[in-house]
């Protein structure tokens, strides 16, 4: 989240008055603004604060009573964001926008723009693209071309839309997630002047017959962990993977398409910079993708060759579209448009419901509340579920008191959303990220052992059996040794193993995808039975 700095300065500069609409926070804490009959006076003055803006208030957090930049950590935002969003509910509002910036010690300091009214409508037609690749490969340029329209200046101009932190603007590298959004209408697409202003995504949003999402993940070797948390922990439709022409496929490129598959994504490859080089090395660049991508029991189509509406129709578990670009001439631009525009939303499997969480935390009032993303299925407010499994591997009954979204109240979830819920009968510290919400009326098996096929993306000698990495699967972190079926996996290969958790049983099933990595090796695997 990028901070409109204007924004936070007329805030500041503002500053509080009996009958205006900015209020200064240094901090919000569960145990302090929601005990004791505080939350309904912090409600009220927030209800005063968003009437006096005429439906909006700002509430700036991390800054002293004068307004002194103080920053907080994190975490303590985090919390008084979640203190917030529990108040804006309580005085009918929700939190529309956030925007952060970090300070010199490492602090947060933000503004949140407060709105009159419930829920938002969560139905539009929206796609969320999940984009990978090595270092300087071009992801955050090619989007924010993109995204604004604007062709690059070649030195990366574009990119810094994307790039929200001071220290990322001067590298040149992203650290963290960051996110775009354009759209499209019967016209034609809808972009934005700058990605980071609120108003510019919010008239996209409005106007659009199709959102398109981008989350953009980091490239640089020492962050894939970050990768992995944008590509495995978020809903996302379809992968966009770069390869920059005038460096080709290298070991990153080749662990990001590895992550972008075993997390079962359609993927699209983006071969980018392509005006830095002759026709020649932009075909040898090909050639190599094309490669990489058979190795992996996958399908190259090359959509200056077969067309877009092949592209869409043939997307998938085994076609791979590939896509020739440059940021500077607006080169194959036009086609990703074209791609985005037609895209379909990805399914979900399923109709039960089922959401693996992700993070949890505990609010005064309110009880233990478990955030992930609804993988499929419908949950609503006063639901009978099962939470597990627990360390034994069984599962404890609790029910949904409530739910939040955007950081708002809500009545009801649908798969895709990242939500938080308020469950009745269990302890925050009895939950653990990893564990699956489920219907109560389910037949959950959790393991401790399953079988898969593996492919091993880098390692610095071999994988013998003993071999203990840390598994990514869904939203479980976890431990695991690994028994090769053949007793060793060279780098490159793949084959199966037989996986076992190390400390405690998960919910498993067939067909799952999964990451390992430890130190500098990393792999991907499915899995094909479970013990």
């Amino acid at each position: 989240m990028g901070l409109d700095q204007p924004l936070l300065d007329r805030a500041i500069e503002h500053g509080e008055e009996e009958g205006g609409n900015v209020e200064f926070k240094e901090r919000l804490a569960r145990d302090v603004h929601l005990a004791d009959g505080r939350m309904e006076s912090l409600a009220a003055q927030l209800r005063h604060r968003v009437l006096s803006g005429d439906g909006e208030a700002l509430y700036v957090v991390g800054v002293t009573d004068d307004g002194g930049i103080a920053g907080i950590s994190p975490d303590d935002f985090s919390e008084s964001l979640d203190v917030l969003s529990l108040l804006a509910e309580e005085a009918n509002a929700h939190i529309d926008d956030v925007v952060t910036r970090g300070t010199d010690d490492g602090g947060l300091v933000g503004v949140a723009t407060v709105r009159d009214g419930g829920q938002l409508d969560g139905g539009d037609d929206h796609i969320i693209v999940g984009t990978a690749g090595h270092v300087d490969h071009g992801k955050s340029t090619l989007v924010g071309s993109l995204v604004t329209g604007r062709s690059d200046d070649g030195d990366g101009d574009t990119r810094s839309f994307l790039d929200v932190q001071p220290h990322e603007i001067e590298r040149g590298l992203s650290a963290d997630l960051s996110y775009a959004v354009y759209g499209f209408d019967a016209e034609g697409p809808l972009r934005v002047d700058n990605p980071n202003r609120k108003s510019d995504r919010a008239a996209v949003v409005e106007s659009a017959d199709r959102v398109v999402s981008f989350v953009d993940t980091v490239g640089h070797e020492p962050w894939l962990r970050t990768t992995i948390r944008g590509l495995v922990g978020q809903k996302i439709d379809y992968g966009l993977l770069t390869v920059a022409a005038d460096d080709g496929p290298t070991k990153t490129t080749r662990e990001h398409l590895g992550v972008l598959l075993a997390t079962d994504l359609p993927t699209i490859v983006a071969i980018t910079k392509t005006d830095l080089v002759s026709d020649d090395r932009v075909l040898e660049v090909e050639r190599e993708v094309e490669k990489l991508l058979r190795n992996a029991g996958r399908s190259p189509l090359l959509v200056s060759r077969h067309g877009v509406a092949a592209a869409v129709d043939e997307i998938g578990d085994t076609v791979v579209p590939l896509v020739r670009t440059s940021a500077v001439t607006m080169d194959g631009l036009d086609t990703l448009d074209r791609l985005f525009e037609h895209l379909p939303k990805t399914g979900v499997e399923g109709d039960d419901f089922r959401m693996y969480v992700d993070r949890t935390y505990s609010v005064t009032g309110v009880g233990a509340v478990a955030s992930g993303t609804v993988k499929s299925g419908t949950v609503e407010a006063g639901d009978e579920l099962l939470l597990g499994p627990l360390s034994d591997g069984s599962f404890t009954e609790v029910e949904v008191r409530s739910i939040e979204m955007h950081y708002h109240r809500v009545d009801r979830a649908e798969a895709g959303r990242i939500v938080g819920i308020a469950l009745k009968g269990v302890r925050e510290a009895d939950i653990e990220r990893g564990m699956v919400l489920l219907p109560r009326d389910a037949d959950p098996a959790p393991v401790r052992e399953f079988d898969a096929d593996v492919m091993v993306l880098n390692h610095p000698t071999r994988i013998d059996a003993g071999y203990e990495p840390v598994v990514h699967l869904e939203t479980v972190s976890e431990a695991v040794r690994v028994e090769p079926t053949d007793g060793q996996l060279l780098p490159g290969d793949s084959g199966s193993a037989r996986i076992r958790f190390k400390f405690r049983p998960y919910l498993v099933e067939e067909g799952q995808r999964f990451v390992f990595r430890e130190g500098s090796s990393k792999g991907v695997g499915t899995v094909t039975s479970v013990r």
